[in-house]
């Protein structure tokens, strides 16, 4: 039987159903490939174990047979090919959890493998947008905000822009980024401009 762990949502991603006015323009998650490399750092750890393998086998050449030293390093790519899978599926865990929602008011990120939590992110409180383009059409985009408004590193990683000083919650690694990051900019563009109409206190009649 197929089990939906996230079949409580009123919307999904969302944790509350859209108020009036408000309408999904486009829902994505992250590539979990692109994930992988990007964010785990898998080509980096891939040639780390492929640099210890090679060493080993040279150092052992110098005494034993090469046939004899290419088995010393069985261990060795046995260790990067495990730490590989697991780096796979910790993105694939994270893309499959996750859910990026854009509405025509805000950006709303549901993540979280382990700990789930939504970030909302209204337009109005965005200060500006970092569109970060990779091969294949995907990317990231993230948000500069405005105000007061701080979000954990450790808790919103990896949705994050890395290697910033202030966290910068982000959409990472989604497919087709460029039409993402239009409709992102079409609809920010239309809500910032929207005027925005506060009530008046009623004047007080003159005696």
């Amino acid at each position: 039987m197929h089990h939906d762990d996230f079949n409580f949502e009123p919307v999904r991603g969302l944790p509350a159903r859209l108020p009036e006015g408000e309408e999904i323009l486009w829902q994505g998650a992250p590539d979990a490939w692109r994930l992988a490399l990007e964010a785990l750092a898998l080509r980096w750890v891939a040639a780390y174990f492929a640099i210890l393998a090679i060493w080993r086998v040279a150092a052992s050449a110098t005494t034993v047979p090469l046939s004899e030293a290419l088995l010393h390093a069985v261990p060795l790519v046995l260790g990067g090919l495990l730490t590989a899978g697991i780096l796979v599926l910790i993105a694939w865990a994270q893309a499959k959890a996750t859910v990026y929602t854009l509405t025509n008011r805000r950006v709303a990120m549901r993540i979280g493998a382990a700990l789930t939590m939504t970030l909302n992110l209204p337009y109005v409180q965005i200060g500006s947008a970092h569109l970060d383009r990779r091969k294949g059409g995907t990317g990231t985009i993230a948000f500069e905000t405005l105000g007061d408004s701080r979000f954990s590193y450790l808790m919103t990683w990896p949705h994050v822009r890395p290697w910033v000083m202030r966290t910068q919650p982000a959409l990472r690694c989604i497919p087709q980024v460029d039409r993402v990051a239009e409709i992102l900019a079409e609809a920010a563009e239309a809500r910032v401009s929207e005027p925005q109409v506060a009530p008046v206190a009623p004047a007080m009649a003159a005696e």
